[in-house]
């Protein structure tokens, strides 16, 4: 893998700064950007593939829903509020 330099300007007290705490971890400043930027990318690409993950989730919902795959709200409503009352039976039967 080839190596390039990174530039940039930063205020003298920061990179003072930094650099004492990079100290305190037995760690360079070099190594801790090296680190951030590399935590950086991997949490885009997280972001990336969960975005992805998300709208093909929503685009079949989506497609489903169209196809007039859907269940009827007083089915969704009986269902669940029988879970509530399960959930209640529960919760009146361990105190």
């Amino acid at each position: 893998m080839s190596e390039a330099s990174f530039t940039f300007r930063v205020d003298e007290s920061l990179k003072a700064e930094f650099t004492q705490a990079a100290k305190t971890h037995d760690r360079t400043g070099a190594q801790l950007l090296r680190d951030f930027m590399r935590d950086f990318i991997q949490q885009q690409q997280e972001a990336a593939e969960y975005d992805a993950w998300f709208r093909h989730q929503v685009q079949s919902s989506l497609d489903s829903a169209n196809a007039g795959r859907l269940v009827p709200a007083a089915e969704v409503e009986a269902k669940f509020s029988a879970r509530r009352a399960a959930t209640r039976r529960r919760l009146e039967a361990s105190k």
